[in-house]
């Protein structure tokens, strides 16, 4: 059967979602957790890669084994295989067509800055600690020139080659939770790199560095150079994901649900 499970995980302690050599990650203590629990040797396929440090508030993932688990009892079976930094809040069968990667088709990421004069300990590895107050009105001005579908090159990184560094941003916004400033972007696909890099380019116009429509120039040139920079992986969350036509998962919450610290404790 073709299991889908909904999970998340502070990305503090890995390098990243997907299994690499000689590194601890997501995907591999995942995978081994559930093989454990099954006795089976198994293959988990996520809802995207996250870089070393980047966390997910709502994450997917799917496999195939034979499970005679109920799916209710399933997560509690897997996290007690997971360390703390690790849960899995749901599971479900889903059709063998489904792929936790190639049915998403919809992804939002959040960017979580915490600007002021003294840091808080506490959300030093969850958020950017920035010691300087910024002009949110003006961040949220300059956010809605990055929606719409156009080539976001100014944005990202260098990583692994792209056919086309065009894509379509749905939803940009900048709004507080409590003391935190939160960027939330979601897009049909993301370039390497691009949430972080459009979070740079905010924190420049809430400095005063760049006027809110700069951003239109910035993005048109297509120069990396032009934008501001990619911020650090700490304060970068996965927090929702879209996926048609599979009911079997609508049971789920898959739009985060940011407390009132913004999720941080």
């Amino acid at each position: 059967m073709n299991i889908a499970i909904v999970l998340s995980y502070d990305g503090t302690a890995y390098h990243g979602w997907q299994t690499q050599k000689n590194a601890v990650t997501v995907q591999k203590t995942v995978t081994d957790a559930i093989a454990s629990v099954l006795e089976q040797d198994i293959s988990v396929s996520g809802a995207g890669r996250t870089d070393a440090g980047v966390h997910a508030r709502r994450y997917v993932a799917n496999f195939r084994a034979n499970c005679t688990i109920p799916m209710d009892r399933l997560p509690l079976a897997i996290n007690s295989h997971l360390p703390m930094d690790i849960a899995v809040s749901g599971a479900t069968v889903v059709p063998d067509s489904f792929d936790a990667r190639f049915s998403c088709t919809r992804k939002e990421y959040t960017y979580l800055i915490y600007p002021g004069r003294i840091r808080d300990p506490f959300a030093v590895s969850r958020s950017y600690f920035y010691p300087y107050p910024l002009d949110v009105r003006a961040m949220q001005q300059a956010a809605v020139h990055f929606i719409g579908k156009q080539d976001f090159a100014a944005v990202r990184s260098m990583g692994t080659p792209v056919k086309s560094t065009v894509r379509e941003i749905f939803t940009c916004s900048v709004d507080t939770v409590g003391q935190l400033v939160r960027i939330r972007v979601s897009a049909d696909g993301f370039l390497y790199n691009m949430v972080r890099a459009i979070s740079g380019t905010l924190l420049y116009v809430g400095q005063g560095k760049f006027p809110p429509d700069g951003v239109r120039h910035i993005l048109s040139s297509c120069d990396r150079e032009q934008a501001g920079p990619t911020l650090p992986p700490q304060g970068l969350y996965m927090s929702r994901l879209w996926y048609d036509n599979t009911p079997e998962l609508d049971a789920f919450q898959l739009a985060d649900e940011w407390g009132i610290s913004g999720g941080l404790l």
